[in-house]
């Protein structure tokens, strides 16, 4: 992909031991693999290289917010994240990414890129139901909040209409 220059490592130079990386995230990022689920993004990466002679560890960690829709009021908020993703790097004949734990790179490979493993630690780390704040403790104020509370089973103001079939053979079994 174009204009990830910047989330290319050259590791053919690095010496054994330890190397760290920091980026910021935001909307560009993601504009670049035209996603468009967050309309805002406020994301600090870290990564931690640690160079042995044939391998590679990295720990990739994720922090901030992206602005999110709530699921249940339709509402946009700021979701906090966080996240890590660990990863092994080895050398073998041909690129191989198969694997969520270790990738391996061919033996003539110089650099390597990681912008689509702080895509998918930024995109994981958002949770499957995203829930503002203030619906969890029951602040928020809307039509649509209104209407739920109103149409839950456990609402005593909500009408119980009833089979009538139903009901006589109810009466059928409490008459014995």
């Amino acid at each position: 992909m174009e204009n990830f220059e910047e989330y290319e490592i050259q590791f053919t130079g690095l010496k054994n031991g330890e190397h760290e990386y920091k980026y910021h995230i935001d909307e560009a990022f993601f504009a670049l693999f035209n996603y468009k689920e967050f309309s805002g993004v406020d994301v600090d990466v870290s990564l931690l290289l640690e160079k042995q002679t044939n391998v590679m560890e990295l720990t990739l960690q994720v922090k901030g917010t992206v602005n999110v829709i709530c699921d249940v009021s339709l509402v946009a908020y700021d979701q906090p994240i966080e996240g890590v993703l660990n990863l092994e790097v080895k050398f073998g004949e041909a690129f191989d990414d198969e694997d969520d734990e270790y990738l391996i790179l061919p033996y003539d490979a110089h650099t390597l890129e990681i912008q689509q493993y702080i895509y998918e630690s930024v995109i994981l780390a958002v949770p499957y139901k995203k829930v503002h704040p203030k619906v969890k403790d029951g602040t928020m104020k809307s039509v649509i909040i209104e209407k739920l509370k109103e149409l839950s089973p456990g609402n005593k103001k909500a009408k119980k209409e009833t089979d009538p079939r139903w009901d006589k053979l109810k009466k059928l079994l409490n008459d014995k």
